[in-house]
């Protein structure tokens, strides 16, 4: 595999991690640099670990994780926006911080298909380690990129765009969702 293909993969897999990095910037009201920071390096932290996760998994559980990615990505993009969406209608003040817990399923839920990714790796002659350096690159570019632009719209539309953020999450679920049965 060639090094602009890997460029066009990572860029690809960037992709979900820079549209919940918006959604995540919408929200953002304190310690913006410092969490921003540490958005853009969990998500490509998993960008680098899962596609290492599936270049090493023997092909039977690969194929059984395959089966049920888009599952799981739908599902913990869907409850992540929900309750954006359900935060946004409360009255009361809701620190809209960064929860280690959401952190994390966000992280993982954008990067499954690195995973899948991964798998595709070990069938062909790739340079893994500059694969999974590409990949985590642009997985924090894209995401630091992300977090500012969200936090541009965030502060001028407040509620409605924690309101629109929480529907992209729920939409990028979906898409995920139907990529896989289209």
């Amino acid at each position: 595999m060639k090094n602009f293909e890997l460029l066009l993969i990572s860029i690809a897999l960037a992709m979900d991690a820079f549209s919940v990095s918006i959604c995540k910037g919408l929200t953002m009201k304190h310690k913006f640099r410092r969490n921003s920071l540490v958005i853009a390096l969990s998500f490509s932290l998993f960008q680098m670990i899962m596609p290492l996760i599936g270049y090493f998994l023997g092909s039977k559980l690969s194929k059984s994780l395959i089966d049920f990615n888009h599952i799981i990505a739908f599902i913990l993009l869907f409850i992540i926006g929900f309750n954006m969406i359900k935060e946004a209608y409360h009255d009361e003040d809701v620190k809209p911080g960064l929860a280690i817990s959401e952190l994390i399923f966000l992280s993982f839920a954008t990067s499954i298909d690195a995973m899948a990714v991964g798998i595709t790796f070990s069938f062909f002659d790739v340079n893994l380690k500059l694969a999974i350096i590409m990949i985590g690159l642009a997985a924090f570019l894209f995401s630091i990129v992300g977090v500012n632009l969200g936090k541009v719209i965030g502060n001028k539309f407040e509620k409605k765009a924690q309101i629109i953020g929480g529907g992209v999450l729920i939409l990028i679920g979906f898409k995920i969702l139907l990529e896989h049965f289209l």
